[in-house]
């Protein structure tokens, strides 16, 4: 809003607004026939009202209007034969908090608290995450109609988290719920369409090694993953933090290459001997790696810590290797590959000096 202060903004969650709308989505035309066209529109919660897109539709290409639509799900516009605009709409996602976007930025506030902007603003985000996913993620869940069985989708949530960029099993998630795999996949569908989670696809053209091909799942926040898991209080040492400190670095890459539109994607990859590297750039047109990133939570790397970058290395031997750690100081190993404190990492990466 900052950006857009003579902007004219509906949202959706008042509801005497979503009430006028949904009994008469052509309110909206008629008031802005009484306004310049050169006005920006912001309609958030767009989803709530699939009609008012036909009323957009033809604010656009009758008037020249410009529109920001927001919304958490486009699922429920799809399902309802909504006019998704085609070729009329740029579709860009929102993420949490980036590290870019933090002045004094805490990686220890990050990893505890998530990046969603009001966690991570408190010193304590334990009950603002509680209230979070108790109130909003499953409700939204509810108020969408994406599921009829709400408890149910509530247990296959915490599974879900535990298994936090783990590899995908259907099967396995299944048994843990209760209920059938693709029921499971359905509900990993709904995750993903209402901007909840996504999945990191697998590399596998190498040459030497046979790759592991399913995909990794992650939430959208790693503050959402503590508080279903009953992480707390993580520190520098233990599994858990190692866990939330890849997951963060995972989400910021995700983000950095939406916003920045790259022609570049994030993949992982994993040999079925048990080699692997947490994140690999790839080129989206040929494939081809660009960059490998390990990320280790430990104060010093040690030999132990690159087999799988170096593994990675023997198939690919020109792509850059990155390994994110707690050093102090950046180094460069004999064979090329780079040992980079996180933060450094990061900072650097918005900045555009890695890939």
């Amino acid at each position: 809003m900052e950006q857009f202060r003579d902007a004219k903004y509906y949202d959706l969650l008042e509801s005497d607004l979503y009430e006028r709308f949904r009994r008469k989505p052509a309110m909206l035309r008629q008031e802005l026939e009484m306004a310049d066209s050169s006005t920006v529109v912001i309609i958030d919660e767009i989803q709530k009202i699939p009609e008012l897109l036909d009323e957009v539709h033809w604010l656009i290409s009758r008037k020249g209007f410009r529109f920001i639509l927001s919304g958490s799900s486009a699922r429920k516009l799809r399902r309802c034969g909504a006019n998704l605009l085609g070729g009329r709409a740029i579709r860009q996602q929102l993420f949490p908090f980036v590290s870019a976007e933090i002045p004094d930025f805490s990686l220890s506030r990050a990893i505890n608290n998530g990046m969603l902007p009001r966690h991570y603003l408190v010193e304590n985000a334990e009950l603002r995450l509680q209230s979070y996913v108790g109130d909003y993620l499953r409700e939204e869940i509810k108020a969408e109609a994406l599921t009829r069985n709400v408890g149910t989708f509530s247990r296959f949530l915490e599974i879900a988290a535990i298994n936090d960029g783990e590899i995908l099993n259907y099967k396995n998630v299944a048994q843990d719920c209760g209920v059938s795999a693709p029921t499971v996949k359905e509900y990993f569908s709904i995750l993903e369409e209402t901007l909840l989670g996504y999945t990191l696809p697998a590399f596998t053209k190498t040459v030497k090694r046979r790759s592991i091909q399913a995909p990794k799942f992650y939430l959208f926040d790693v503050g959402i993953v503590n508080y279903l898991t009953h992480r707390r209080d993580l520190e520098p040492g233990s599994t858990d933090y190692g866990h939330a400190l890849e997951h963060l670095v995972v989400q910021e890459v995700i983000a950095y290459l939406t916003y920045k539109r790259s022609r570049l994607a994030a993949t992982y990859w994993r040999s079925a001997s048990g080699f692997e590297v947490d994140i690999v750039i790839i080129d989206n047109y040929t494939h081809n790696p660009v960059c490998a990133i390990e990320v280790k939570s430990c104060n010093e790397v040690q030999n132990r810590h690159l087999k799988g970058l170096r593994a990675f290395g023997e198939e690919y031997p020109e792509v850059k290797r990155i390994c994110l750690s707690h050093d102090n100081q950046p180094r460069k190993t004999d064979d090329g590959i780079a040992i980079l404190p996180v933060e450094e990492y990061l900072a650097g990466m918005w900045k555009e000096r890695y890939f």
